[in-house]
């Protein structure tokens, strides 16, 4: 009985760990102008005056890989940052921001969320005066 208890024991630890480092999965993406502690946003909004941060949360349960963002004014790229994660559970939020010292252009703007080099959704937004 001990050996089947030990095996059943075993074989559970390797599923937890299997799980854990699963492949990130997409929750939400979340656009705003402040974080929360959890790296949330506080303040959701896609409407953004020219000297204001924008940030966004991608939200993603537990997994391994890499998360990117690719922040676009119009068709136009202007940055693509990443960051490998390894998150034992979920949910969690991974923050990019982007921000420009002498002020945005007004128009529209958008940012792509990747995971592991693949588009999984996009978000819009306006800078304005």
């Amino acid at each position: 009985m001990a050996v089947v208890v030990r095996g059943m024991v075993a074989a559970l630890a390797i599923a937890l760990a299997t799980a854990c480092s699963g492949r990130l999965e997409l929750a939400n993406i979340q656009v705003g102008r402040s974080l929360n502690q959890d790296g949330s946003i506080a303040s959701i909004t896609t409407l953004f005056k020219p000297s204001e941060t924008v940030y966004v949360a991608v939200q993603t349960g537990a997994g391994k890989g890499v998360i990117g963002v690719r922040w676009k004014y119009g068709s136009k790229v202007v940055a693509e940052p990443t960051k490998s994660v390894d998150y034992n559970a979920g949910p969690k939020s991974t923050e990019f921001h982007l921000q420009n010292s002498g002020g945005f252009p007004p128009g529209d703007y958008s940012v792509d969320v990747l995971i592991d080099g693949v588009q999984v959704g996009t978000r819009n937004f306006k800078v304005g005066e």
